[in-house]
């Protein structure tokens, strides 16, 4: 059985929302599974996060780059990056935040980088971006444009009852499900 580790911080819930959504993408291919990672409990599963196949990264953005807890999680894998633990994992990444830019770019750019300081291989989103033409909608897979990973816009003033929108939770599950394919392709 593959494994794909998915760790997470989530300040509001937001981003623990796309985090499951895209273990749900994970978990329906078959001969994988999804392990997630809260980063507040990453301490106790760096042995998990060293047998699991590929490793999906995902933060809030919070002023133009992940979030704090999701950067201290960063730095602590340093023992890990000086032994190369990951190297040849598989790699990807998600953020949320509540703009529709709101700078998620440079989120999942620091997410790309820091997999390639461990010697990971990324795996983008591969999904066209939709709501680009004037038959396009915000319902769309990939509403947001995204290329290096799956991006998502909560508004301010919803709860994670109802943000990120169907559309950004289904982009997830696609990144999930790529990254699953590409691990089964990986490994043989």
């Amino acid at each position: 059985m593959i494994t794909i580790a998915i760790v997470y911080h989530s300040g509001y819930g937001h981003t623990a929302r796309q985090a499951q959504a895209v273990a749900r993408g994970v978990d329906s291919v078959p001969g994988t599974r999804a392990l997630l990672v809260a980063v507040e409990d990453a301490e106790k599963n760096w042995d998990a996060l060293a047998a699991a196949d590929g490793i999906v990264f995902g933060a809030p953005t919070y002023m133009g780059s992940v979030s704090a807890p999701f950067k201290a999680f960063m730095d602590a894998s340093s023992k890990v990056w000086f032994t190369q633990g990951w190297k040849d994992k598989l790699a990807a990444g998600f953020t949320n935040s509540a703009s529709q830019s709101g700078d998620k770019l440079n989120s999942l750019i620091q997410l790309a980088v820091f997999a390639a300081q461990h010697g990971m291989v990324w795996v983008s989103l591969g999904l066209m971006p939709g709501n680009n033409s004037s038959a396009g909608s915000p319902e769309d897979p990939n509403r947001l444009g995204s290329y290096l990973g799956a991006m998502a816009q909560s508004n301010v003033d919803a709860g994670p009852d109802l943000a990120p929108p169907p559309s950004d939770l289904g982009t997830a599950t696609a990144l999930g499900e790529r990254v699953a394919r590409a691990a089964l392709r990986w490994r043989t």
